[in-house]
């Protein structure tokens, strides 16, 4: 089955005592839209981003996470999760976001896309679920979603396809990386086979197998 875009979501701006920036406000919020957005390589043309030092930038400048996962938090919650509910700027179906390998290219509309990085889940997510406990079952569940780079920009619109049409030999997924810097250390040696994965991320993995923290 052939992968494809369910919403392209922008954010709203939404003012709250939860929101990780010091202004007080957020873009986690995110909303469908209709008719093609413009994703650039420094983001979605028309997103609001409120805590532009933890959000945004070349490494993260797309968050994707699957339809799929969504539903599963629906059911496990027991109350219906609206596209754009994990603050994604791209609703997929049919795309195996936690199987995405670093680095894998996606052709959508114009756009060429790049799998760089999970989602770390934050205080200001928790927040706008009204879920204390969200930090620590999003880890547990350990789907993520992913960041993407923009390599070349282009407009998407909701039901374009999703090809994935390259993939690197090393295997290293999403979910592997998420694994590795939270639950299971046992596979950070992995990710440094990784060279798409952002440095950042990898010096961090360098410093734990090295035993010296975070």
């Amino acid at each position: 089955m052939t992968g494809r875009l369910a919403a392209v979501n922008l954010g709203v701006v939404t003012e709250a005592e939860w929101a990780g920036d010091p202004s007080g406000r957020t873009g986690i919020d995110k909303r469908p839209v209709d008719g093609p957005v413009l994703l650039r390589v420094d983001g979605v043309a028309g997103d609001f981003i409120g805590e532009r030092a933890h959000h945004g930038g070349p490494d993260q400048a797309i968050y994707a996470y699957a339809e799929e996962d969504a539903d599963w938090w629906a059911a496990e919650l027991g109350r219906g999760i609206r596209p754009g509910g994990f603050g994604e700027n791209l609703s997929t179906y049919a795309v195996d976001v936690t199987g995405a390998v670093i680095g894998e290219q996606w052709a959508i509309g114009d756009a060429l896309l790049q799998v760089t990085k999970p989602r770390t889940p934050c205080t200001t997510f928790a927040g706008f679920w009204g879920m204390p406990d969200l930090i620590k079952r999003f880890t547990a569940r350990a789907a993520p979603g992913a960041y993407l780079r923009v390599l070349r920009e282009g407009e998407v619109g909701a039901g374009d396809p999703v090809e994935v049409v390259e993939r690197p030999a090393h295997g290293v997924t999403i979910g592997q990386v998420f694994r590795a810097m939270s639950l299971e250390p046992e596979l950070l040696p992995r990710l440094l086979d990784a060279p798409e994965l952002p440095e950042p991320i990898r010096e961090k993995a360098r410093r734990r197998l090295s035993g010296s923290r975070p």
